[in-house]
């Protein structure tokens, strides 16, 4: 996972600017919101319960004294550094009275009203002082020089929560626009990964996990840096923010605090432990199903004609069974986990601060840290938000981390990278020079071949199923290396020739043809910009396809769906022979291209072969001898090996392997000697 979290912030490294600047803003809304807490407490301890302040007596009338009995009193807090003062007095709630003390107390501690009596209580001590109770309307006179203040603090206030939205959307708005475009470049490099990898790969991997990767896996992926990640920023700030916070407000709150921290950060290790696990099942899972859904759809008709649809439903359900009790396990863990233990550590919390503030453990009276403690209430709550937020998405955090890891296991693969530029045509001269190959390890299926195609020349290669035709041209084509003998096209190792430069100058026609989603042009010229119109028109002539395809409503502009399922086998090889014929190769390939067609497309393609082989070398697999009777090679290969050469004349007055394959098709008897 570590090897996952580097490359992860390599990726982000590619947007740093960014991220940086949003980064910054969170930075400065954070410290808005934070004020927040701040401002209420000035406004409680100084305007609210500051009047229980020191009064003193003064002559001097301002907007800050206030008229009482006869005389003018101004709070200890709003005297002049140099004004005169008289007498003390203070302003004290006992229960829900005001009362007026006309003279210092003693000590503070424990009231207690009877009458015009206040006594005040302390340990084993007790004062008594006269007090009078102040009225509504004198009560409003004490406290009418903080509503200015107060409404001041307000209206900053409200500043500072507008300006903290406004910072909020722009550092969510860059944090997630700089995420998405990580996704961009990550599903590009994933993409053109595929395009490097080596055909083994493919041979290997099921579709459907490839399309998972590509897909769930990367959209999980952007759920980290889309809401995982912009949660744990958030988060982090908030929490370091907070502390600073409480530092500030009392140190000794802010180090009641730190342990929390620590607390939840093994809870969220003892987290990942499980999710982690869980996650890779889940995962594993999905791939599996995504396969197994690909693998229905593609060999739908195989499955109903066979009534393979319960076997196929009881494979699906026991792998959706299987991810859905990891599910529930993840979902369980969660319920666990998160929002509840948050809650329970932010309870305990509360409970411990009230028993200590009520022993007096913080040695602060009552009146002044009811401001302090409703600021670290509010802050306290405001750090278990974001808290939240982190552990809520440790589910994607993990989740993501598991398909990253998939991801990148898919991008670490060993691949060939995309060569640009052009190669100047070769002749198509093809020599094999004592070739042995082997998909597994000493288990050979070509043994000992060698063959020269002259350029021009066709060459035939039969034999039966399993006997190397294919695995001679997929060397040829370098989907896989020989290390065995060597491959030359006019003289050089094609393994000196990088693999999209050599096949620029390949084409290739299969028994069942590929087709796009496009048109029939563009299924011709594949949308390479050197293939004009003309070129494809004239392709298509050559081959003899143009009646055929200027019957169709759109002609050549015809929509073609996935695979070309709305167009005849023959019309689909068709396409395909136009498509070679475009790109003119200088080295031509035909792997059983009229096996599964109709006789009266067959005589059609066959006229347009020779227009097709014209100056090309040619490779023609084929089942079907009688058309390849013009052959210039005919190769007969039997379990890797090249029993039989020679043209169909000669190998037909050898009487061998091939004038009994031969003889079979044309339904001749053959006698076996």
């Amino acid at each position: 996972m570590k090897q996952t979290g580097k490359k992860l912030f390599q990726y982000a490294t590619y947007y740093k600017k960014t991220i940086i600047i949003a980064l910054i803003l969170l930075a400065f809304a954070v410290t808005a919101e934070l004020a927040g807490p701040f401002i209420a407490k000035r406004m409680i301890d100084r305007h609210i319960l500051g009047i229980e302040s020191a009064w003193y007596e003064v002559t001097t009338k301002d907007a800050k004294s206030i008229p009482y009995k006869g005389a003018l009193y101004k709070r200890a807090d709003n005297l002049g550094a140099n004004e005169v003062h008289g007498r003390e007095v203070r302003i004290l709630q006992v229960g829900i009275h005001m009362v007026f003390v006309n003279q210092p107390l003693t000590f503070e501690g424990k009231p207690k009203l009877e009458g015009s009596s206040l006594t005040i209580t302390r340990d084993s001590e007790s004062v008594s002082y006269p007090v009078q109770t102040l009225s509504v309307q004198e009560l409003y006179q004490f406290y009418k020089p903080e509503f200015n203040s107060l409404l001041q603090l307000a209206v900053f206030y409200f500043i500072l929560i507008v300006a903290a939205s406004f910072l909020t959307y722009g550092q969510r708005y860059m944090l997630q626009a700089a995420a998405n475009r990580i996704i961009q470049k990550m599903r590009i490099d994933v993409f053109a990964q595929i395009q490097r990898l080596p055909i083994q790969y493919f041979d290997h991997q099921p579709a459907g996990k490839i399309v998972s990767k590509i897909t769930n896996d990367t959209e999980a992926v952007r759920d980290l840096y889309v809401q995982v990640l912009a949660n744990f920023f958030t988060g982090v700030i908030y929490i370091v923010g907070i502390i600073a916070a409480l530092f500030l407000l009392d140190y000794r709150l802010a180090l009641f605090t730190i342990p929390i921290i620590p607390i939840l950060f093994i809870w969220i290790q003892l987290y990942r432990k499980y999710a982690s696990k869980y996650n890779h099942e889940i995962r594993e899972r999905l791939g599996l199903i995504n396969g197994i859904i690909n693998e229905t759809i593609q060999g739908m008709p195989i499955i109903r004609v066979f009534r393979q649809q319960k076997p196929m439903f009881e494979e699906f359900d026991k792998l959706n069974q299987e991810h859905m009790q990891y599910t529930n396990k993840l979902l369980n863990l969660n319920s666990i986990s998160t929002h509840n233990l948050v809650n329970v550590i932010r309870n305990v919390a509360f409970i411990v601060l009230i028993l200590m503030f009520s022993k007096g453990s913080f040695g602060v009276s009552t009146a002044l840290s009811i401001g302090v403690i409703y600021a670290y209430i509010e802050y306290m709550n405001r750090m278990f938000h974001p808290i939240v937020g982190m552990l809520n998405q440790l589910a994607n955090l993990e989740k993501a981390l598991v398909s990253a890891s998939r991801v990148f296991e898919l991008l670490d693969e060993k691949g060939t990278d995309v060569v640009a530029g052009q190669m100047e045509r070769y002749k198509g001269h093809v020599k094999f020079e004592n070739v042995n190959f082997a998909y597994i390890e000493d288990e050979d299926v070509l043994k000992d071949i060698s063959l020269d195609a002259q350029q021009g020349q066709t060459v035939a290669l039969v034999g039966h199923t399993g006997s190397g035709k294919s695995s001679i041209l997929n060397l040829l084509f370098r989907f896989y290396d020989t290390e065995r003998g060597r491959i030359t096209i006019d003289g050089q190792d094609i393994r000196e020739i990088p693999k999209q430069l050599l096949r620029q100058q390949m084409g290739i026609v299969l028994q069942d043809p590929f087709l796009f989603v496009g048109t029939i042009a563009s299924n011709v010229s594949l949308d390479d910009p050197s293939i004009t119109r003309e070129v494809v028109e004239k392709a298509i002539r050559d081959v003899g396809a143009e009646a055929m395809f200027s019957n169709l409503p759109l002609g050549i502009d015809e929509p073609v769906i996935e695979k070309g399922a709305t167009l005849s086998a023959g019309q689909r090889q068709l396409i395909s022979f136009a498509r070679a014929l475009a790109f003119n190769p200088a080295i031509l390939i035909l792997d059983e291209a009229t096996a599964s067609i109709d006789s009266e497309t067959e005589a059609i393609i066959q006229s347009g072969l020779d227009v097709l082989k014209k100056g090309r070398t040619t490779f023609i697999i084929a089942h079907r001898l009688s058309t390849i009777k013009n052959a210039d090679q005919i190769l007969v290969l039997d379990r890797g090996k090249i029993i039989e050469r020679g043209n169909h004349d000669s190998l037909m007055q050898q009487s061998g392997k091939y004038y009994q394959m031969y003889q079979l098709q044309q339904g001749r008897p053959v006698s076996v000697h």
